[in-house]
């Protein structure tokens, strides 16, 4: 089975883009396990400054309690900055989906912040009372281990997330990693299969029966190189725009090939131009002529030694086929009509423009002639058209419209 060089190079950036897409993940998942190294430093420097608090000298107490004020301020700031870096944590939202119990922590650590505020502020005021002082400080003492018990448990949780935080990612990183390295070597042993198909069509002793081509592109291009033209030069069998063969050397050539397809499917596709008819013509005859010199030259790139290709009418090509089985006669003239669809032409004060073309196919009974197939394409073509542009249809689309 051949491979298209197309659908490869189309999934390959599907592939660099799930890369792409993984690696920026990855980027954010560092990202928050920095966060998360931040909210351990923070909770970490809130009980610095709680134990500070309460070793403040009562000697002067005016000292005291300006450096009171300050560290108190700041408490209530490291809280706001734990609020503030939650933000950011998409996977403790999303994953782990622990926002409601995290944000009610923090504001049981805010409340039991205030609670040792007070608590200091009272212990660090001069009553000259010492039943006072030591009801304030054991009130000071209860406070400190509840804030520190508070803060100790967020710091046990913290780690709790972190795990489970990590099997997410550790499953992850396994599967994308998998997906990676099969990808990669596909694409290394298609790439590779490629650069040996255009080695193959460099060479000079191509051999076909030693080298078995990978790629359709490559395989087309190579029959195309490799084929015995049948020389007619009887200017009455040929187009004189695009020099292939016209109706009547169509019919000729198709007489002296018919003998080689007997054991394959011969498949008639009548294909025609969209939106350029000979009765609305859209370009200058020159632009016009260089078009159905190029699209004719696009089709023969897919003709193979038994097959025959000609211009039947003004914007109509036939194209007939033979191939081992009816799905590959269908898939080689969709990738004629493809092929087509790819070309782009620069028109005078137009621009770039593209040309696309509608077929009508159809499988070739034996018992049944040329003549007889044409007109059965034509009307499958004329079905196809009344849909729309640029699509192949088949007989048996045209039965089921009839159903």
């Amino acid at each position: 089975m051949k491979h298209s060089i197309k659908k490869i190079f189309q999934n390959l950036n599907t592939y660099l883009l799930f890369v792409l897409v993984a690696a920026t993940l990855g980027l954010l998942s560092i990202f928050e396990h920095t966060l998360s190294f931040d909210k351990v430093d923070n909770l970490v420097n809130q009980k610095k400054i709680i134990a500070s608090l309460t070793r403040l000298d009562k000697k002067d107490l005016e000292l005291a309690l300006i450096q009171f004020n300050g560290k108190s301020t700041q408490l209530h700031q490291e809280i706001d900055k734990l609020k503030t870096l939650y933000k950011y944590a998409y996977m403790d939202k999303y994953i782990v989906h622990n926002e409601q119990e995290y944000l009610a922590d923090l504001d049981k650590l805010s409340a039991l912040t205030d609670t040792f505020n007070q608590a200091a502020q009272e212990y660090y005021v001069d009553t000259k009372d010492p039943a006072l002082d030591r009801k304030a400080k054991k009130n000071l003492d209860i406070a400190f281990a509840n804030i520190n018990k508070q803060i100790d448990t967020i710091l046990l949780k913290n780690i709790h997330y972190n795990e489970e935080k990590f099997k997410y990612i550790k499953y992850a990183v396994i599967i994308v990693f998998v997906l990676i390295l099969l990808a990669t070597f596909y694409y290394r042993k298609a790439i590779n299969a490629i650069y040996k198909d255009i080695e193959f069509l460099l060479r000079t002793d191509k051999n076909r029966k030693t080298y078995n081509i990978y790629s359709q592109e490559a395989d087309a291009i190579s029959l195309r190189m490799n084929r015995k033209t049948v020389s007619n030069d009887n200017p009455d069998m040929l187009d004189p725009v695009t020099e292939i063969n016209n109706y009547k050397g169509m019919v000729n050539e198709y007489s002296i090939k018919k003998r080689k397809q007997d054991s394959n499917f011969t498949s008639v596709t009548v294909f025609e131009i969209d939106n350029f008819s000979k009765s609305n013509r859209a370009f200058p005859q020159d632009v016009t002529q260089t078009i159905l010199k190029k699209v004719a030259y696009t089709i023969s790139l897919h003709q193979q030694p038994v097959d025959v290709i000609a211009r039947t009418d003004y914007n109509q090509f036939t194209v007939i086929l033979s191939r081992s089985s009816k799905e590959q006669c269908f898939k080689d003239a969709e990738l004629i009509r493809e092929s087509v669809a790819e070309l782009k032409f620069n028109i005078p004060h137009k621009g770039t423009t593209q040309i696309t073309m509608s077929g009508g196919f159809i499988i070739k009974p034996n018992n049944t002639s040329l003549e007889e197939a044409i007109k059965q394409a034509k009307e499958i073509l004329h079905y196809a058209q009344s849909l729309g542009t640029n699509k192949i249809m088949q007989t048996r689309d045209l039965a089921q419209k009839d159903m």
